[in-house]
C-alpha cells in the first residue's frame, strides 16, 4: 500500500513533486488555507488533494518544501497537532536551510515523537522528460521514504547526522546562485562602464562555457531572486563568520535589490536581459508573489509561501 503523503504548500517545486508522486498512485495533501487562487490552481493541477490540518498530521509522510525563512515556522504550527496524533508521520524538512536551522527544526519535531529526516533538494522542480531532482537525505534511514523512490521521486540516504543534507545542499547552492551572482553583478557593471558587449564576446571566446551557464542561469534567477534571499542569508551562516560568510550575506543583498527591481521599474534587470539580447521582462504576478505583487513593510517583495527553491 502506498503511503499518503502531505506537502503543505504549492509552488513550483512542491506542486511539481505532488504531481509526480500523484502520476505514480500517492495520494498527496495539502492546505489551501489562506493561498490564493493560484496557489489553488496549482494544487489542483498537481493532483493535489485539500486537507484539514489534523488530516495533514495524521499522514504518512510530510515533506516539507517552503521557503528557508518559513522552515521552522511550519514546523512550529505542525507540532501541536503532530504530539496529539497517534500516528506519527515521518517529518521530512527538504529546505535550503543551515545546519544549525536543521537542528532548530529536528528538536520541535523530535518533542513531538515523530521521526525527524533532514534532506536537501539539488535540481529544479520535476518535469516531463527529467528524473530529477535528487533528494539527499541524512540522519535515521527509513523505509518508508525509501519507498518513494517507486513513486517517481530519487531519495539517496547520506550515512551521516541529520544536517548533513542541509550542508550538502548549502555548498551546492553557494556554488551555482553565488557564480550567477557574481555573473550578475559584474555584466551590470560592465553595462554600466559600456563595455558590455564587449565582456560577451571575449567571455565567447576564451570562456563559451561560463557564457552559456550565465546565458540560461542569469535570466532564469530573475522570478526566483527574491526566494533566494534567505537561502544566501543561510548559506552565510553555513560559514559562521569570516570573509566568506560576509560574501553571502553581500549576495543576498544583491538578490534583495535584483527581487525589488524586478518588482519596480526592471532598470537592472533590463540592463541584464539587454546582455543576454532577451525581450523586456515582465512585471511578479501572484505566482511569485503570493496574494499580491506588493513590497511588504521592510521593502521585500511579499513571499510566495508555496515556492520551495
Amino acid at each position: 500500500m502506498k503511503p499518503v503523503v502531505a506537502i503543505i504548500a504549492q509552488g513550483a517545486m512542491g506542486a511539481g513533486v505532488a504531481k509526480r508522486l500523484h502520476e505514480n498512485g500517492v495520494r498527496v495533501l495539502t492546505s489551501l488555507e489562506g493561498r490564493s487562487a493560484a496557489s489553488a490552481q496549482r494544487a489542483k493541477d498537481a493532483g493535489m488533494v485539500p486537507a484539514s490540518w489534523p488530516d495533514i498530521a495524521a499522514a504518512d509522510i510530510i515533506l516539507s518544501i517552503v521557503p528557508p525563512g518559513e522552515a521552522l515556522a511550519l514546523a512550529q504550527r505542525l507540532a501541536p497537532l503532530l504530539t496529539t496524533e497517534n500516528r506519527k508521520p515521518v517529518y521530512v524538512d527538504c529546505n535550503a536551510v543551515s545546519p544549525d536551522t536543521v537542528k532548530d527544526i529536528a528538536d520541535v519535531i523530535e518533542k513531538t515523537g515523530c521521526t525527524f529526516i533532514d534532506a536537501g533538494i539539488i535540481g529544479g522542480p520535476p518535469k516531463a522528460g527529467y528524473k530529477g531532482p535528487v533528494f539527499y537525505y541524512s540522519g535515521a534511514q527509513s523505509g518508508i521514504v525509501d519507498r518513494l523512490n517507486d513513486d517517481g521521486l530519487i531519495f539517496r540516504y547520506l550515512d551521516r547526522p541529520a544536517g548533513a543534507a542541509s550542508a550538502l545542499k548549502m555548498s551546492y547552492g553557494g556554488i551555482t546562485k553565488g557564480l550567477t551572482a557574481v555573473g550578475s553583478a559584474m555584466i551590470l557593471s560592465a553595462e554600466r562602464a559600456g563595455v558590455g558587449e564587449a565582456l560577451k564576446a571575449e567571455l565567447a571566446d576564451s570562456q563559451p562555457g561560463l557564457l552559456t551557464y550565465f546565458t540560461r542561469g542569469v535570466p532564469d534567477m530573475f522570478p526566483k531572486a527574491y526566494r533566494w534571499v534567505a537561502e544566501m542569508e543561510e548559506i552565510a551562516h553555513f560559514h559562521g563568520g569570516g570573509p566568506s560568510q560576509d560574501m553571502y550575506q553581500a549576495i543576498a543583498a544583491l538578490y534583495q535589490r535584483l527581487a525589488v527591481d524586478r518588482a519596480g521599474d526592471k532598470k537592472e534587470i533590463g540592463e541584464l536581459s539587454a546582455f543576454f539580447s532577451l525581450p523586456p521582462q515582465p512585471g511578479s504576478d501572484v505566482s511569485d508573489f503570493g496574494q499580491s505583487n506588493s513590497l511588504s513593510n521592510s521593502g521585500k517583495p511579499e513571499l510566495d509561501r508555496g515556492e520551495g527553491r
